[in-house]
């Protein structure tokens, strides 16, 4: 009987190794290996290549001036990006190097049949050229400044005899290929950029050069070298052995069903690589999706302007499970990413520490402490049960939804929704009370309080092993359960397959805290700086316990921030307070431009009455931190003094 997988072929971009890897393209290659598991866990047959483009007059001159080969230069790069990748638990199948001899054969055979077609011919080219960017410009590309549109750094003047792929000639083809296939390019912004690029009017592309030899050779013309991006491109089918044998994994695997890439090169995968292809009369692949990028100071990260990233170090010290959380969880697919460490330790201590790790430490300790270690199957006995056990089942299906729609953090989110209604169950049940208790009926409700923290614990370790691949199993095994590699999404889907008798493994605490990083250490002097506290307003009369109890406050994000009209005081804001989103009015206009309070987090207080303002309802109260000088700070209270009045 035959494999009747559905099979999922999913791509990085081949990383140029000029330089050691940032945190941009580990960003990349933690969005591909999450979702070729999740695919795996949902039961597809995945092939997953990532890889390295070694190619090119930038790598030739980088080895010249350090007296090594080329391929010297490039084999001990390559060598920390599989380092890095192992780190970082990547789970690919392949790793193509365009120096593989199998990559040289299939970029020969496909660049001669394009030839022999007559789409390729000879002719000299002179123009423009990035050599960091391995790129050729037009005249009318560059602008008046002569830099590459890209990087911003100087192009050189080169002209040299060369091979042309009519790239032109397909412009009709791919406009009707895009209009009838849609999401081949996402997100959409990226789509309409190439939509207007290729109505622009394409030049035919140079894709062979003489001017320097490490390369592909052309086979019928070995004073040529095909051009880096025909080359690099060639690397998704190559890794496939097309031309080898039967071809058994091209067969199986083309066209493939996403190249993941970043999207300062969508406009090679969607245009350049989709007309080669139509040239050669192979199939296209099903999706490019180009990702943002990662911005520092409001720059995007690049190894070239150097201001990067390192990621070994943050793995060494926080871990893997660590830094791929907050890359997936932070980042919206397809928008650009902001990096910085206060913010990153911050999120691992409160989601990963706090929220999962606590949720998994009290519940093993009860167990252990309240039932020998042993779980006891229960059915829902109550309110709170079929509330718990409802949520589980629904926290798949929007997981598995957002998963398929590469919404990574938003399938994200909804776990961890669950994560904190199973914390709150525990707070709601009381099993410390419970456990005291001599009647029958709180005794089996204290069981069946245990098992749907264990079961919830159950569902929640395989939802989360895409994201955190590290974890996720330690989970399952202080569940007391084997087998964890054979989980898959379905055995998530259904509540109460947990088996009574099971009994937990108390391990040590799978997310330790940190301690969170200064941005900026202040100096002894700022330290002893004598304040003014003449003007304090004095303290409120005390309010007891019950009264504070009441008072509903959550951390919101402002989702988004504008000017309510006619009004000079108040700001309408939109903010994401985790299970829905809500409108709030705050008359801080004087303090905050609205486009700087996007993407801040705020402390709200969500269970204050409606009110409307300027015909404007508003649902709660975003807190503030004022001193004695009118100075007010919303989302930066520790820039204020000590005795600042929250309001």
């Amino acid at each position: 009987m035959g494999d009747t997988k559905k099979t999922y072929y999913i791509t990085t971009p081949i990383y140029y190794p000029s330089a050691k890897l940032h945190i941009g393209h580990t960003y990349c290659t933690s969005v591909a290996d999450t979702i070729a598991r999740f695919k795996r866990l949902a039961g597809y047959d995945v092939r997953f290549l990532t890889g390295s483009d070694e190619h090119g007059q930038k790598i030739q001159r980088a080895a010249e001036a350090q007296g090594i080969t080329p391929l010297e230069y490039t084999t001990n790069i390559v060598n920390g990006f599989k380092a890095l990748w192992e780190k970082m638990h990547i789970s690919n199948d392949d790793f193509i190097r365009t120096t593989d001899e199998r990559h040289e054969k299939v970029v020969q055979e496909l660049f001669t049949k394009a030839y022999e077609k007559g789409d390729i011919y000879k002719a000299e080219y002179e123009g423009w050229y990035c050599t960091p960017c391995e790129t050729f410009w037009t005249e009318q590309k560059l602008g008046e400044n002569h830099t590459c549109p890209d990087c911003g750094r100087p192009v050189e003047k080169v002209k040299e005899e060369s091979y042309f792929f009519k790239l032109a000639k397909y412009t009709d083809q791919w406009l009707k290929f895009i209009e009838e296939n849609p999401d081949f390019i996402q997100p959409e912004s990226r789509r309409n950029e190439m939509i207007q690029f290729v109505k622009q009017g394409l030049e035919d592309l140079a894709v062979s050069r003489t001017s320097f030899d490490w390369g592909i050779k052309v086979p019928f013309d070995p004073k040529h070298v095909v051009y880096v991006w025909f080359d690099a491109l060639v690397n998704y089918i190559s890794a496939l052995a097309p031309f080898d044998g039967d071809g058994e994994l091209y067969k199986k695997y083309w066209p493939a069903d996403l190249h993941l890439v970043g999207k300062e090169i969508v406009r090679f995968h969607t245009i350049i690589w989709p007309m080669m292809l139509m040239s050669l009369e192979l199939p296209l692949p099903k999706k490019v999706f180009g990702h943002g990028w990662m911005i520092v100071d409001g720059t995007k990260m690049s190894k070239s302007l150097g201001n990067v990233i390192d990621p070994i170090p943050l793995i060494d010290t926080y871990g893997a499970d660590s830094l791929r959380y907050y890359l997936l969880s932070e980042i919206t697919l397809g928008n650009d990413g902001n990096f910085t460490l206060p913010n990153f330790v911050t999120k691992i201590n409160a989601d990963l520490s706090n929220d999962l790790g606590n949720l998994l430490n009290r519940t093993i300790a009860m167990i252990e402490k309240y039932h020998g270690g042993v779980i006891t199957k229960c059915d829902d006995m109550d309110d709170l049960d079929r509330d718990v056990s409802a949520l589980a089942v629904q926290t798949v299906k929007d997981f598995e939804a957002a998963m398929e729609n590469m919404e990574l953090n938003k399938g994200i989110k909804a776990v961890w929704a669950l994560i904190g209604r199973m914390n709150k169950y525990i707070d709601e049940t009381m099993p410390w009370v419970l456990a005291k208790s001599e009647d029958a009926n709180d005794k089996a409700r204290l069981q069946s309080a245990m098992y749907h923290l264990a079961e919830a614990l159950r569902i929640i370790a395989i939802l989360v092993s895409p994201v955190i691949p590290v974890g996720a199993p330690k989970i399952w095994n202080q569940l007391g359960l084997a087998g964890f590699g054979e989980a898959t999404l379905e055995d998530a889907k259904t509540w109460g397959a947990l088996p009574t008798g099971t009994k937990v493994v108390k391990g040590e605490p799978i997310y330790p805290r940190f301690e969170i990083p200064e941005m900026v250490e202040a100096t002894p002097a700022e330290a002893e700086e004598a304040v003014d506290t003449s003007n304090i307003p004095p303290l409120k009369e005390n309010i007891t316990y019950d009264d504070f109890e009441k008072l509903d406050l959550r951390v919101a994000k402002v989702v988004s921030c504008e000017k309510v009209p006619k009004s000079k005081k108040l700001l309408k804001f939109v903010l994401d307070i985790g299970i829905e989103e809500r409108i709030v009015l705050s008359g801080i206009s004087q303090y905050y431009e609205p486009e700087a309070m996007v993407g801040k987090k705020v402390i709200y207080l969500s269970n204050l009455a409606p009110k409307k303002m300027m015909g404007i309802e508003s649902y709660g109260m975003i807190l503030s931190a004022s001193d004695w000088e009118e100075h007010l700070e919303v989302t930066n209270i520790e820039s204020l003094p000590a005795g600042s009045v929250v309001k």
